[in-house]
């Protein structure tokens, strides 16, 4: 835990760790992961597997630095109204108090997401005692823009529930959309300035490509399928996310925080293990990519690893596609 850091190894090995959310904060790297427990249960497109129980944030001075984790920083314990899985999450600063950002099942088995605040960006995080009103789905992830709005964006298919939300009231059993008709968006709100509630009823993001047509359901390699990130470069706002079954992070930009974003390409290839998820962050003058694999655990799906590397772009704006493993 104490060796210095290097790209596309591991971050940490003395734990699983995936969904990585990086951010800058107090001039250190802070990374929010979901935190993969050593058991062994079977895989399901539901993703029964994912059992995770509690967070451990990491930092680093630089990237020249040893990862430290920080220990425990919430546990589902502490949290009134979830039952169970603590997925991927977020955090961001505002009000003089850090906030973290999380999805868990709530009492009746629907995806949630909930907020804990803390003084220090490394925790511990104390729940608020209720989730977000009129939160669902999973997967939050959180900008706070120059103009100090802060946006809330989320969703995730199949075990995520997004398809379950699509008429704006929960239906077990709502299947989405198939084939030429448009694939489901992440859904995105702005947040009060208290941090903690929607400022307004979330709406679902268009994802077109160049012509203005909506990438449909079926095309797999282009369609939102979970892990929505948003970072600004150059005046575009760069919505980033996972395909899901084609096992790429791909990207769109956008002049508005809300969209409509143009589909631009890919971010990354696809790594060891089904999922992906990610996070880009700026640091001194360079940009990164934090995502995960299943290489720490030989290719287990709920035994994850986060990384790191730089992320660069071409003069046009346009992101070079990285293979995570050259």
């Amino acid at each position: 835990m104490n060796k210095k850091t290097s790209p596309k190894e591991p971050l940490v090995t003395h734990i699983y760790t995936a969904d990585p959310s990086a951010h800058v904060f107090e001039g250190k790297i802070y990374i929010y992961p979901s935190h993969d427990l050593d058991q062994d249960i079977p895989s399901n497109d539901n993703g029964d597997q994912y059992m995770m129980e509690d967070y451990h944030i990491l930092s680093m001075d630089d990237f020249n630095s040893p990862c430290v984790d920080h220990g425990e920083a919430l546990h589902l314990r502490d949290i009134p109204w979830a039952s169970k899985q603590l997925w991927a999450p977020d955090a961001a600063y505002k009000n003089n108090t850090y906030y973290l950002y999380f999805p868990a099942r709530d009492k009746n088995d629907i995806f949630r997401i909930g907020v804990a605040t803390s003084a220090s960006p490394a925790g511990p995080f104390k729940p608020e005692k209720n989730y977000i009103p009129g939160s669902f789905s999973i997967d939050p992830a959180v900008l706070v823009d120059d103009d100090n709005k802060s946006y809330i964006y989320f969703g995730g298919l199949w075990g995520g529930q997004l398809e379950k939300w699509e008429t704006g009231t929960y239906n077990p059993d709502a299947t989405g959309p198939s084939g030429s008709e448009p694939a489901l968006g992440p859904r995105v709100a702005e947040l009060n300035d208290d941090m903690l509630t929607f400022k307004e009823a979330p709406q679902e993001i268009s994802i077109i490509d160049e012509d203005g047509n909506p990438i449909p359901a079926g095309d797999e390699e282009r369609r939102y399928f979970e892990g929505p990130w948003v970072h600004k470069y150059n005046g575009y706002y760069y919505l980033s996310y996972s395909t899901g079954s084609t096992h790429y992070l791909v990207y769109a930009i956008s002049k508005n925080p809300k969209g409509p974003y143009v589909f631009k390409g890919k971010i990354l290839t696809p790594v060891i293990g089904w999922t992906t998820h990610h996070s880009i962050v700026q640091f001194g003058d360079k940009w990164y990519l934090f995502y995960h694999d299943s290489s720490l655990s030989g290719g287990i799906d709920n035994k994850r690893c986060v990384k790191y590397t730089e992320l660069k772009y071409n003069e046009d704006g346009t992101i070079q596609t990285i293979d995570p493993y050259k």
